[in-house]
């Protein structure tokens, strides 16, 4: 069936305005955080067709990006988090390095990052800032992939350069030792990166974590529509963010949806997301379609957490952290393991 160009055209039910109140469920941190969420204005992008207006909005969430990181530079905040903080290259793509302190050099486990960012934003500092955090949080040693954004560089140019990345670690690592992690934007990479791989003849990593990935650009899930309005970053405002990135490709396209793609052999995988996070289906699918095709799948979904989370601070984020530290540890070999094997 061809999909209504307009969405009234499919049956649906209208809802009165109403007040969705902060729950007490979940912790105080949580609470005040959701309550500065709803007073945070929602972005406003151009049409997909506007050049001009598109460099103008990059260029603000760029500035409003670095304005709100923690003090100071990823390379002064790296020593109190308990990690070494280096830059290379893989080819053109620049890839930061975290390594925590005292890190056993014969343990080959390596998490391949995937910032997220809608496919525009999160590289430079921010890339770094997000590559220390999550080396101190999984207490393992993680690269930052800085893969081209748009305006510039729009799909495939992301793609490649995470595939890119990938298979030179495959290189130098055992696949069963690497995992690729990713938010929103970064974790469709991360999906579709492994189905790239997989489709280009190259092994599968040993674990995959996903948080709120989108992984539909038909924005078929029905949260893009529950939860409108809800969730402070995720809604039908984003709609051309989509379109953008994939600049007229088809979006049922595996490599831009993920959720569409054959999905067998896909490496274990965690899953997660909220009940506040517009891209709640968009994960929730991707379970689904992954435990369909017999894979190895986990989804954790938090109580009134929004997309990315509640932006620090908040107990249920180091739940989170504990979650995806745990499934990393159970499936990565560090090397001295498979050396006994």
């Amino acid at each position: 069936m061809t999909k209504p160009a307009d969405d009234s055209e499919r049956p649906y039910v209208t809802l009165a305005e109403r007040r969705v109140p902060v729950p007490r469920s979940i912790s105080p941190e949580a609470q005040r955080k959701l309550a500065e969420l709803a007073d945070m204005p929602r972005t406003s992008f151009p049409d997909a067709r506007d050049e001009a207006g598109w460099r103008a909005s990059v260029a603000a969430q760029i500035e409003h990006e670095l304005s709100v990181l923690p003090p100071g530079s990823a390379q002064s905040m790296a020593p109190a988090y308990g990690v070494d903080l280096t830059v290379g290259n893989v080819g053109h793509v620049p890839v930061h390095e975290a390594t925590p302190h005292g890190w056993d050099e014969s343990d080959e486990r390596v998490v391949l990052m995937l910032h997220g960012g809608g496919w525009i934003q999160g590289g430079g500092e921010p890339a770094a800032v997000m590559t220390v955090l999550e080396a101190a949080t999984l207490g393992l040693r993680v690269r930052g992939v800085d893969y081209r954004m748009a305006p510039d560089h729009p799909y495939p140019a992301p793609l490649d350069d995470c595939l890119a990345v990938y298979g030179a670690q495959l290189k130098e690592t055992e696949p069963g030792s690497i995992a690729l992690t990713g938010t929103s934007a970064g974790a469709n990479l991360a999906a579709a990166t492994v189905l790239r791989a997989r489709d280009e003849g190259l092994p599968l990593p040993g674990a995959v974590a996903l948080w709120s990935p989108s992984v539909d650009l038909t924005r078929d899930g029905d949260t893009w529509y529950t939860l409108d309005g809800l969730d402070p970053i995720i809604g039908l405002h984003m709609s051309t963010l989509m379109d953008y990135y994939a600049r007229g490709q088809d979006p049922r396209d595996p490599y831009l949806s993920p959720v569409f793609g054959d999905l067998s052999g896909f490496p274990p995988t965690l899953l997660g997301s909220g009940t506040r996070d517009g891209l709640l289906s968009d994960t929730v699918r991707f379970h689904r379609a992954l435990r369909r095709a017999g894979v190895d799948a986990h989804l954790h979904v938090h109580e009134a957490m929004t997309h990315s989370a509640f932006f620090g601070g908040a107990p249920e984020e180091a739940e989170v952290g504990a979650e995806v530290k745990a499934f990393l540890q159970q499936h990565l070999r560090s090397g001295k393991e498979a050396d006994d094997a």
